[in-house]
């Protein structure tokens, strides 16, 4: 997810704590999706397409994280 981000995302996943709450959550949906669709764990088509687009929440969330982030003020008010 976002390879162009991954260093700042390993920066905000330690200095970002709503970040790194977003970031678990997502992972945590992205594994379940997957177990459900494996049949590692119970789940129905429709749990599972709730849960993806709970996940693309989180993924735009992350994503507008990121671009604040990323912002050239942004980087020079952290300094």
């Amino acid at each position: 997810m976002f390879p162009e981000h991954r260093e700042l995302i390993s920066q905000l996943k330690t200095t970002d704590h709503h970040f790194k709450t977003l970031f678990d959550r997502h992972n945590a949906l992205d594994q379940k999706i997957k177990n459900i669709e494996s049949r590692l764990e119970p789940g129905t088509l429709e749990e599972v397409e709730t849960l993806k687009k709970q996940k693309l929440l989180l993924k735009d969330q992350l994503y507008a994280v990121l671009q604040k982030a990323s912002r050239p003020e942004a980087t020079a008010s952290a300094r």
